[in-house]
């Protein structure tokens, strides 16, 4: 486990990304359940800022924005004070579009696309799905009532309908049932529409690409 972690960090983050997927909506509704989402997320965290230090960006930039964090979920763990959240969720989101970006100038660096490279493309789309999560959270906070649902109307949105309204606007899928109404709010779906788009036409593209074999001259 250890040599995987070490030669291949971000097939084991899109991992437990993934496996958070399934395990987000057990650990909604109840103090126990809370618990473990914190715990949960210092997890992912951590593998984070393992696969930050796999690329040419600053680990010790990864550590600074983690450790506020790390900390402010270890507090929601042992207290339950969920008003500390949106806190948390600002220094994370910076967290992830750190490591996503950090994560594209490794695939972008050579021509030789390995296979942990590969597991980089699915991570990175990944952790921008996250943070732009994490910032629907913090502006939840801000703004309430930014986010409507069809089921619920005037509650706040969950954790996990703001993730599936990340992951269907950045797939551009638009599926989600959850929806801006807020005037900023629906500005920061648009950046996130961008974003998705963009990673698809530079990036993806370009790793195709070079998985192509070229005739030889």
């Amino acid at each position: 486990m250890l040599r995987v972690l070490r030669n291949e960090p971000s097939a084991v983050l899109l991992t437990v990304q993934l496996a958070g997927v399934l395990l987000y909506p057990f650990m909604e509704g109840n103090g126990g359940g809370r618990a473990l989402f914190s715990v949960f997320g210092i997890l992912v965290l951590g593998l984070v800022v393992l696969a930050v230090r796999a690329t040419p960006a600053l680990t010790w930039v990864g550590v600074l924005l983690g450790l506020p964090s790390t900390v402010l979920l270890l507090i929601v763990a042992v207290t339950g004070d969920e008003t500390l959240i949106p806190y948390s969720s600002a220094f994370e989101a910076v967290l992830y579009f750190y490591a996503a970006g950090a994560l594209i100038s490794y695939m972008l660096a050579d021509h030789q696309i390995t296979r942990d490279e590969l597991f980089a493309v699915g991570a990175t789309f990944t952790l921008v799905a996250w943070g732009f999560a994490h910032v629907y959270v913090v502006w939840q906070a801000i703004e309430p009532h930014s986010f409507i649902a069809a089921i619920d109307p005037t509650g706040e949105r969950s954790w996990m309908e703001l993730l599936f309204l990340s992951f269907t606007t950045l797939s551009s899928t638009g599926l989600s049932d959850v929806v801006p109404v807020e005037a900023f709010a629906r500005s920061l779906c648009m950046i996130e529409q961008i974003a998705g788009v963009a990673y698809i036409a530079v990036v993806v593209s370009r790793l195709v690409a070079l998985t192509i074999p070229r005739p030889r001259s």
